[in-house]
């Protein structure tokens, strides 16, 4: 198992069905969980959150959600699960931040919301929106766990002091009156640690992956997206950020380009930094060689994972455990994943993936020329990619140990 939370020898582990994947049905509690985006917003803290709001309205609790108001999100009730916007100003996400910081009519929404739940469930702790969840929670004594997916990004820019003064004013104070603190990977943990969090209240929950997450026909996928068949393909799904080494991704794929003519570089996602990906591909000259596809509907991203030969995760900072890279795994593919975060605790280089330092395009265009050269390592890696992640990757297993949480203080 590669989660380290032992769940607490009492009366609420037996809520959990004996011999069983399946989790019996919890006392109908009011949880109000906090997240700066969700769904229809993209990205992977709001795929976590999803996933486990759908478990946990299953098993019947009752979850109301406090999040951003987006050009998409609005007041609604979907799958039992009630959305409460909020308004925000967003200006940061012009330089590339998720950072919505809500304005002041925004109070008494979070107010109206969290003194009718049982408890609080913030995701991240550096948000203006976890802070005062966690203010008006403690106000009306609420229990509040907080769940920390990311690591420290390293802007290589003033933004970097920005961010260091934000964890220690903001995200100290919310890691401070957290009754429980989850994170997705040890190295997350050790971040959280490093800032304040007490040891004995923190413990590691991995994210699991959806069972639509499989291996299917390579020649059949590639059909129904209309990709080209002699092409070996390599894909990495990134939002268009500084932190996801895209930048890394291109330089790689121009020192290989000239050997490998016949390499083509997909990439999934939008962001602020598209601009700069399609101006740094025509300096490079690799036109021919990256694709930039854009926004993918969750539908068609199995059919991509499996219509590709090999998956690429170039992060440079910032990684807790990302979700593509769960993905990809489930998929079967062969993956190079840079030593950021908790990559290296589920990949073990060359066995189930391929491990590089971050921000170095020569060692990430060696791993890749590696794995073209070796055809029968590649594909016993990612038969193993797969098997860790059937092992030990899905959300059953992780909704049943937060539930296992939650019993604590229900």
């Amino acid at each position: 198992m590669y989660s380290s939370y032992s769940p607490p020898n009492s009366s609420a582990s037996a809520r959990v069905c004996a011999n069983s994947e399946t989790l019996c049905c919890a006392p109908k509690a009011k949880i109000c969980l906090v997240t700066h985006f969700f769904p229809p917003h993209i990205g992977g803290i709001e795929k976590v959150a999803e996933e486990q709001c759908k478990r946990l309205s299953k098993l019947g609790y009752q979850i109301s959600v406090l999040t951003s108001k987006t050009y998409k999100q609005n007041k609604r009730c979907i799958q039992g699960i009630q959305v409460f916007p909020y308004p925000v100003l967003s200006l940061a996400e012009r330089v590339g931040l998720p950072y919505p910081v809500p304005l002041f009519r925004a109070y008494r929404i979070f107010t109206d919301v969290i003194r009718k739940c049982d408890m609080v469930h913030v995701h991240g702790h550096p948000y203006i929106s976890s802070y005062i969840a966690c203010k008006i929670a403690k106000k009306y004594r609420k229990p509040l766990i907080l769940t920390q997916h990311n690591t420290f990004i390293d802007f290589q820019s003033w933004l970097n002091m920005v961010e260091y003064l934000n964890d220690r004013i903001v995200g100290s104070m919310v890691l401070k009156d957290a009754d429980r603190i989850i994170t997705v990977s040890r190295k997350t943990m050790e971040y959280v640690l490093k800032l304040g969090a007490d040891k004995s209240k923190t413990s590691v929950i991995y994210n699991g992956v959806d069972q639509k997450f499989h291996p299917m026909n390579k020649r059949k996928s590639r059909h129904k997206l209309g990709l080209p068949e002699d092409k070996i393909l390599i894909l990495t799904v990134r939002r268009l950020v500084y932190k996801n080494g895209l930048d890394t991704l291109l330089d790689s794929a121009s020192l290989l380009a000239r050997d490998y003519p016949n390499l083509l570089f997909i990439v999934i996602g939008n962001g602020p930094d598209r601009k700069f990906m399609i101006n740094r591909i025509r300096q490079l000259g690799i036109e021919d060689s990256v694709r930039l596809a854009g926004f993918v509907s969750e539908k068609l991203l199995p059919p991509y994972y499996n219509a590709a030969d090999y998956f690429v995760i170039p992060s440079s900072s910032g990684e807790g455990l990302p979700m593509v890279l769960l993905e990809a795994m489930a998929c079967g593919l062969p993956v190079i994943a840079t030593t950021v975060g908790g990559m290296p605790e589920i990949i073990k280089d060359m066995v189930n993936g391929v491990l590089v330092p971050p921000r170095n395009k020569e060692a990430l265009a060696q791993a890749i020329s590696r794995l073209l050269s070796l055809k029968k390592e590649s594909q016993t890696i990612g038969m193993e990619s797969r098997k860790t992640i059937e092992n030990n990757f899905n959300w059953d297993k992780n909704v049943r140990q937060l539930v296992e949480i939650y019993e604590d203080f229900i």
